[in-house]
């Protein structure tokens, strides 16, 4: 346990504000400086570190590579890839999965038409365009749906074995829109000079602002636990005392072995010794 350090009471919620996808959460009263440090850390894991649900890549039919226009299409590829990111899912699924969609036209591919074959996953923002199909042509797209954490570049999105035509996609798995925080004076009895840190968290709907920030509190304890716990085993120990102990006893048997000509003795001590017939 730490003594003498103000530790917030609780964490405070503006329930004015609050909602299904924003929260805006109050820790009070910290020392001078834990505001900015508990401020970072948990944005750097809100935004970095929570597990989510994205588009890894696309199979379009009739398509050889990500510049390509589709044919019937209005969009091309760069276009629909774009729109492809910002769609958002909550699952609870731990496997990758793939669905496929086929749009007839004159019709709009939207988020909502893509299905889980299996209940893997659900789209929120099934209004969110993605394509128009053109009258008499159909869209016919094959979507691969993974989870992660944070942010998976295209290059990282190519596992072996995917079919000619597969185009990888930026992966965008954070559940988290947006976090900020601000850092405020606050007063403990007579003294003004402790901190209160205002933390706002934005999310996609897929998980609420309360479970993002005890996640990402989870998360942090179990990396800060490795530094609480830790110390030298009782081995270490042992093994240092004996080593001590063996040091202590090779210098004193070196000094018993000193010859006495060599010891910084008076003229009176050397006599002495030698009478009584000590030469080391």
């Amino acid at each position: 346990m730490i003594y003498q350090m103000q530790m917030p009471a609780k964490i405070d919620v503006d329930e004015a504000t609050h909602t299904d996808r924003f929260g805006r959460f109050v820790a009070q009263p910290l020392e001078r400086g834990y505001g900015v440090t508990l401020g970072n850390v948990m944005r750097r894991v809100l935004l970095a570190s929570l597990p989510g649900t994205a588009i890894t890549g696309v199979k379009i039919d009739g398509v050889f590579h990500e510049f390509s226009t589709v044919e019937g299409v209005r969009e091309d590829v760069p276009e629909i890839v774009m729109n492809l990111k910002r769609v958002r899912f909550k699952s609870n699924c731990k496997r990758n999965c793939k669905t496929s969609v086929s749009i007839t036209g004159p019709g709009q591919f939207t988020a909502g038409d893509i299905q889980a074959q299996e209940g893997e996953f659900e789209v929120l923002n099934r209004d969110m365009h993605i394509a128009t199909v053109n009258s008499g042509s159909t869209l016919k797209i094959d979507v691969y749906v993974g989870r992660g954490r944070g942010y998976v570049p295209a290059e990282d999105n190519r596992p072996e074995g995917m079919p000619i035509g597969y185009i990888a996609i930026d992966s965008i798995y954070t559940p988290i829109r947006n976090v900020k925080f601000t850092v405020e004076n606050t007063r403990v009895g007579q003294r003004t000079d402790y901190e209160k840190m205002i933390l706002d968290v934005e999310t996609d709907g897929s998980l609420t602002p309360d479970d993002s920030i005890s996640l990402a509190g989870k998360i942090i304890t179990e990396h800060v636990t490795f530094f609480a716990n830790f110390s030298p085993t009782e081995e270490e120990f042992a093994e240092e005392e004996f080593k001590q102990q063996d040091d202590e006893f090779e210098n004193m048997r070196k000094l018993f072995q000193t010859k006495i000509e060599d010891l910084d003795l008076s003229v009176r001590s050397h006599n002495c010794l030698r009478l009584a017939e000590i030469d080391t």
